[in-house]
């Protein structure tokens, strides 16, 4: 039955915008597409359910709208953000008892029943975010005795203890004198002085970790230490006296390749080699390194919207200041502490800390979607959005321009302001709205889409797809590196971000014939997992990104495709993690839909 009405729904060219404001046309001979048009029944009106809550999902997007157009929600996370921040404030002797009380609910709030925390929602507990929370809480006073405590500390136990947990979280209990600098991977200042032509450089990674490391550099060379009270030491969450731990780094990847076991051992090696440099061997770069680390931070949080945008790059930056021996009250620093402070959400029992905010993914996204399900697109909202959107274009040069020096900026950011930093993914959507919004001045739209576009097809990869804020960002080898333990050290081509080109492509009037289309197809063609599959990185995997390759891919599809796309669109029915709702599986205990007549027979 689904597959009759999904071809008749092809032979009608179906395309699923409809105006909510207009009634269903529904014929009892829709599924017979062989019936001459003469014979077929006259249609009945409908009007579904799905209608309503479409009108009033869009009566609630409407009234959620800031008064100067944009829309923006709050950007979860787990519980890390918040620990971070509290563990901050102590660094920074920034305390304030009655928020930190708030911080420590929200944490209760997110423990999982065994004691853990985890790292997104519905998740197994994670060693590291676990330490984090125990340790936020144990500063701010919850006795070790505490339920939550004991069953958090026994997990860390179970699990290990410290040494188990990821380098992000040991450098943070190494700030307090938690956990030896030794155990730490080693990250030489000198790193930042690397020249382009060398195979690895600062600019070979994604942008949120370059913003995270260069931070980091002054830190991890000065290893400064902020002592707690005796109170709050962690001696209980080793299993064995710490002064009797191993700190080496583990030597057998997971999941195990005899690939991965070559190249981590390997990059082992090489850091075993560059401590024994950093301890005894001359540096004569060394202050070279820091003046250059010092200017690189300087010059970007000169700018509004703190470094890079996201909380983990402003706070490293602003305890590399301060171990620089900025004063607390130097504009860089309480600008970044502004920021910083823009990401809570406090509810009157509450507060936990956002990443980053989303203004314009949010906006964009909001848009698209409301005139997609039939709001006319010269709506008075939609022209306020718009204009918005144009006003947050880039046209300065950020990072990425080193890489790809003849192409002029016009991107959009994330977050409200990020300049050097903008969002592929972000840019298209934008763009896509600003083309099917009615109403805006059509001089400024055609200039801010012509920009936008000229950059973003300047972005493309040499392998056809694109990244998120980079171009040919894919020396996947530097994810063995030992500092790199999260997985997350690069920025390249994905599936779903080279969907959203051709989408974009696609909605501009472009077909498959463009030249970026032909290589954007051809990356998602080899991407394509046996099972029919595209993996998507940021979305849920493979279920987010099924429905939007394929259907991107095929907005302007060619016969070659369409045996690709068949696959892609059956995917979800087998791809499926168990817990988790398939559009395939038969309704369980649900009940039918009611559809209320209007007219007709």
């Amino acid at each position: 039955m689904a597959e009759t009405l999904a071809n008749s729904a092809a032979l009608f060219n179906v395309t699923g915008r409809v105006p909510v404001s207009k009634p269903v046309l529904v014929s009892g001979d829709a599924r017979n597409p062989f019936l001459p048009e003469s014979d077929v029944t006259p249609p009945t009106i409908v009007h579904s359910e799905v209608d309503t809550a479409i009108e009033r999902a869009q009566a609630a997007l409407l009234a959620a709208q800031a008064p100067d157009g944009h829309w923006v929600g709050e950007l979860e996370a787990d519980s890390t953000i918040t620990s971070e921040y509290l563990l901050l404030c102590h660094m920074l002797d920034r305390v304030d008892r009655d928020r930190e009380a708030k911080m420590v609910t929200y944490l209760r709030e997110r423990q999982l029943p065994d004691g853990g925390w985890s790292l997104y929602e519905g998740g197994p507990p994670n060693i590291s975010a676990t330490i984090k929370a125990y340790f936020a809480m144990k500063v701010a006073g919850v006795s070790v005795d505490d339920p939550a405590m004991e069953q958090a500390r026994a997990r860390i136990r179970d699990w290990g203890g410290p040494v188990e947990a990821n380098v992000f979280t040991k450098i943070l209990l190494a700030l307090f004198g938690e956990y030896d600098w030794r155990g730490v991977p080693s990250m030489p200042v000198e790193i930042i002085l690397l020249p382009r032509w060398s195979y690895f450089n600062l600019l070979e990674v994604s942008y949120w970790s370059r913003t995270v490391i260069v931070p980091l550099l002054i830190l991890m060379d000065s290893k400064p230490v902020k002592r707690l009270s005796d109170s709050c030491r962690l001696d209980e969450l080793w299993p064995v006296p710490r002064e009797q731990a191993s700190l080496r780094l583990k030597r057998i990847p997971r999941p195990f390749s005899p690939k991965r076991f070559i190249w981590k051992n390997l990059f082992i090696g090489v850091d075993d080699a560059l401590k024994g440099w950093e301890r005894l061997g001359p540096r004569p770069f060394r202050g070279r390194a820091l003046e250059s680390a010092r200017r690189w931070l300087e010059e970007r949080l000169a700018v509004p919207g703190g470094l890079g945008g996201i909380f983990p790059a402003m706070t490293n930056a602003v305890l590399a200041l301060r171990t620089l021996g900025y004063p607390e009250d130097h504009p860089l620093i309480t600008g970044q502490i502004k920021e910083i402070e823009n990401l809570g959400v406090e509810t009157r029992d509450a507060l936990h800390y956002q990443p980053c905010v989303s203004p314009v993914w949010d906006t964009s996204l909001a848009a698209n979607a409301l005139i997609e399900s039939g709001l006319p697109p010269d709506h008075p909202q939609l022209i306020r959005a718009g204009e918005w959107m144009m006003d947050k274009q880039i046209t300065v040069p950020g990072d990425w321009q080193v890489k790809r020096p003849h192409v002029p900026p016009g991107g959009w950011p994330f977050q409200y302001h990020n300049d050097f930093y903008p969002d592929l993914d972000d840019s298209a959507m934008v763009m896509m709205a600003l083309a099917k919004t009615q109403g805006l001045d059509p001089d400024r739209r055609a200039r801010c889409i012509e920009r936008g576009l000229n950059w973003f097809l300047g972005m493309q990869g040499g392998d056809g797809g694109w990244g998120s804020f980079d171009a040919d960002n894919d020396r996947l080898i530097f994810n063995n590196i030992p500092f790199a333990d999260h997985g997350a050290l690069l920025d390249p081509s994905t599936e779903d971000l080279t969907g959203r080109g051709l989408e974009l492509l696609g909605t501009l009037g472009h077909g498959l014939e463009h030249p970026a289309a032909q290589r954007a197809l051809g990356f998602i063609q080899k991407t394509q997992h046996q099972s029919g599959a595209w993996y998507g990185r940021w979305g849920v995997n493979y279920g987010s990104k099924n429905g939007k390759t394929p259907t991107e891919a095929g907005a302007r599809r060619s016969p070659p495709t369409r045996t690709r796309i068949r696959r892609g669109a059956a995917n979800p029915c087998r791809a499926r993690r168990p817990g988790l709702s398939s559009p395939c599986s038969p309704p369980v205990a649900r009940k039918a839909p009611r559809w209320k007549r209007v007219s007709g027979s």
